[in-house]
């Protein structure tokens, strides 16, 4: 690598969007053992990197504390000498927990999966977050069953997008609610059977899961809310029914009715991706690859992209995250030399 510096974004401030700038800074370092440096082609904006610019939601120990981003595609452009899987130049994508909005990134090899041939590179950097969350709340946590039926939050957001696809393609019947009834009828052609718009009611979607299931109620819920949504969310669950907290821009802090929960026997369950260990990013990347890539590369599912940017725009990508007005997922293109 004949050079030692980047471009990348970098959080010179806490607050709002003029704490963001492009700078010149160091590269990672050379990769060993297991390590691979991947030049970043494109990389895709999540809710974190809002609220890590605000100051708060810091990277983890350990992780480059400055320089926002959770997901890439790119090429590897050198491995080190434990990593087996990918040679120079392959198309790669992955998780990471910080550091991805640059032009070089350095994660375990154990993290990245191959980019299916149909995919450019912004549709690429539009799927690592989302579809890993997504399969890993539904199945892995959830233990989502073909026939059951799901209700997913937020259903225009990168994971609920990815979520209805999933689990569309799993053979779940799926309904979904947004603040917004534009958004659900886009989603409606991505596998949505029914959906409310919610506003700022969520008894509104206890009220609606209620009629579609003539009383029954759902076996999974996927929040990608939080507290606001925590009452209704038990009203519209079915006895034995899985409640995966995803994520909480509603509040993350709710008084819970032991009696409901006990009595329908239900499961709560939190979940987040960015602090866990290699080893468990790794085991949620290989399910990954084996049971979501095949579809994307047939195409059953897709990544949904709102707005594409350059990376000296991501001002203007976090304005428009922040408008609520996105539906999909939010990318910067990083201009590699």
């Amino acid at each position: 690598m004949a050079s030692e510096k980047m471009r990348a974004v970098v959080i010179t401030a806490h607050g709002g969007v003029e704490g963001l700038e492009v700078r010149e800074t160091e590269r990672p370092p050379a990769a060993t053992a297991d390590r691979v440096h991947v030049r970043v082609r494109a990389a895709a904006l999540n809710r974190a990197d809002v609220l890590q610019r605000m100051g708060r939601y810091p990277a983890p120990a350990g992780v480059v504390q400055d320089i926002p981003g959770l997901e890439f595609a790119g090429e590897v452009e050198q491995t080190g000498s434990e990593a087996r899987r990918f040679k120079q130049g392959a198309r790669v994508f992955g998780i990471t927990a910080g550091g991805a909005q640059a032009e070089y990134v350095l994660v375990p090899e154990s993290t990245l999966a191959p980019v299916p041939s149909n995919l450019d590179w912004a549709a690429a950097a539009a799927v690592p977050e989302a579809f890993i969350t997504a399969h890993d709340a539904l199945f892995t946590r959830a233990g989502l069953q073909m026939g059951e039926r799901v209700l997913i939050h937020a259903a225009g957001s990168g994971v609920g997008l990815a979520s209805i696809q999933l689990a569309r393609a799993s053979g779940a019947t799926v309904f979904g609610t947004s603040r917004t009834a534009e958004k659900l009828e886009r989603a409606r052609a991505l596998g949505l059977d029914e959906a409310v718009a919610v506003g700022d009611d969520p008894t509104l979607f206890s009220n609606a899961v209620h009629e579609w299931t003539s009383g029954a109620g759902v076996d999974v819920i996927l929040d990608l809310v939080g507290s606001s949504y925590l009452s209704a969310n038990l009203d519209a669950l079915a006895q034995k029914g899985r409640l995966l907290l995803v994520g909480t821009p509603g509040g993350s802090s709710a008084p819970l009715d032991f009696g409901r929960v006990m009595g329908k026997r239900l499961r709560i369950t939190g979940t987040v991706l960015r602090s866990r260990s290699v080893e468990e990013k790794a085991h949620a990347t290989r399910l990954f690859s084996a049971h979501v890539l095949p579809l994307l590369a047939r195409e059953t599912v897709r990544p949904v992209i709102d707005k594409i940017y350059n990376m000296d725009e991501v001002r203007a990508a976090h304005e428009r995250m922040e408008s609520n007005e996105s539906f999909g997922k939010i990318v910067l293109k990083i201009a590699s030399a």
